[in-house]
């Protein structure tokens, strides 16, 4: 459930540092490129301390974590950050222009919430994890005692009472345009009266992590490492709370979008096409290179209109230029897969379920296990990237994915059940480098 708190942040000291130089993406989506260019941008860039650099000289006494804690310690000492003289909010609003060209402004807001398990069904995961990135986060956590990043969850608020609820100085503490043209505005909320009023407004809401899995589960294992150390401990110890970002799920510019499955396992595309053809409805977009920007925009907007109301999914295939989409028709049938694959009524409605357990494991003959591991088949989130991936070769075809649906996404996780790996990608990410919430 929703138990929040404001949190005595730390943040950059704006008189001493460009915040334009100082932020960074999300550790989990930075490129080794882009690891070098944020080194080089500033001595004090966040990237040194969520994603530091690792060396072949790495020991247990000096490594990326060791590096990280001494220089989040040094620049606390030298007020390159520094601590908020009283608990806050911080209200952050993320402006961007889509595709399409709509101006969108995502609203939300920074706070801490206390730590309990999934098995209470208030606070609800909706994908699975892996056990690489928890123990990389955890000895983050270990060495740092902070939380660099938030978890981003979701709320339920139709009538927008949370967002009515603040009240915004004239002036942003923070308004930094990032390099993807991202507009962050950061607002510091210390009335407390406001605070007040959003504590009780969202006291026992459920809530759903839209992203940030492994590192809620990281802070679950930290929790559990100090309290087993401090069995005297207190419910306002710092260690049990964990920093978020807040928005609610009914505001419209909440954007969900999809995950496209690659296909690099060599494959008999004339075959696939057949087997599918058992199955599925197939539309065919034929298109030539004059046309073909305008063929591939009618494929995905009547894919989309598809995917509203049945289950469907597209395809592009190396050398073929034609776009296919697929409309399931045999639906009793793949029930009745699914079934044998004991795959729970929730998730048999889902687009994913329907591709991986049929698709992709029966027809294509790739493991479960290989999928997790992404040998045969690897995940992307931008559409012209997959695209590309069959037009260079580098794959043998690619699953144009339909825009998941936020009930869906509810829905599997209020049921106890998990989406199928990489199924959503909410956007824009939140930038890292705005606040810091201390465990000490």
């Amino acid at each position: 459930m929703a138990r929040i708190s404001p949190i005595q942040g730390i943040t950059y000291n704006l008189s001493k540092v460009d915040i334009n130089n100082v932020i960074a993406p999300p550790y989990d989506v930075i490129s080794d490129q882009e690891q070098d260019e944020l080194y080089n941008l500033s001595p004090n860039n966040i990237v040194r301390l969520i994603l530091g650099k690792q060396s072949s000289l790495d020991n247990e006494d000096n490594n990326r974590y060791t590096r990280a804690a001494k220089s989040y310690k040094e620049w606390l000492h030298n007020d390159i950050l520094v601590k908020a003289e009283k608990p806050c909010i911080y209200y952050y609003i993320q402006d961007y222009t889509t595709s399409k060209g709509k101006r969108i402004s995502r609203k939300g807001f920074i706070a801490k919430n206390y730590l309990e398990e999934y098995s209470t069904k208030g606070i609800l995961p909706h994908e699975y994890t892996m056990g690489g990135p928890k123990e990389d986060r955890l000895k983050l956590m270990k060495t740092c005692k902070a939380n660099f990043s938030q978890i981003f969850m979701l709320y339920s608020d139709p009538e927008q009472e949370i967002d009515k609820a603040f009240e915004l100085p004239e002036t942003p503490f923070i308004d930094v345009t990032d390099k993807q043209g991202i507009r962050n505005i950061v607002y510091i909320i210390d009335n407390e009266d406001t605070i007040n009023t959003v504590e009780k407004l969202m006291q026992n809401k459920s809530l759903l992590i839209a992203d940030g899995h492994h590192r809620y589960e990281t802070a679950l294992a930290y929790r559990d490492y100090i309290r087993s150390n401090n069995p005297d401990y207190k419910e306002d110890d710092a260690f049990n709370w964990v920093m978020c970002y807040y928005t609610n799920l009914d505001d419209e510019n909440l954007k969900v979008y999809p995950t496209h499955r690659i296909i690099t396992k060599e494959t008999d595309t004339e075959k696939l096409l057949g087997k599918l053809g058992e199955y599925f409805d197939i539309a065919v977009y034929p298109f030539e290179k004059s046309n073909k920007e305008k063929v591939r925009n009618q494929f995905i907007s009547e894919l989309e209109v598809i995917a509203n109301n049945n289950i469907a999914f597209g395809m592009y295939l190396m050398n073929v230029n034609k776009y296919f989409s697929f409309k399931l028709r045999e639906k009793e049938a793949v029930n009745k897969i699914l079934e044998e694959k004991q795959v729970p009524d929730v998730l048999k409605k889902l687009d994913l379920s329907v591709l991986h357990k049929l698709v992709i494991t029966d027809l294509l003959n790739i493991s479960e296990e290989d999928q997790i591991k992404q040998n045969g088949v690897k995940y992307i989130k931008k559409e012209s990237e997959a695209f590309e991936a069959v037009e260079n070769n580098s794959a043998e075809l690619v699953f144009i994915m339909a825009t998941p649906k936020i009930q869906d996404i509810k829905d599997v996780s209020e049921a106890g059940y998990k989406m199928p790996q990489k199924s959503t990608y909410f956007y824009p990410k939140l930038v890292s480098g705005l606040v810091i919430n201390p465990l000490n």
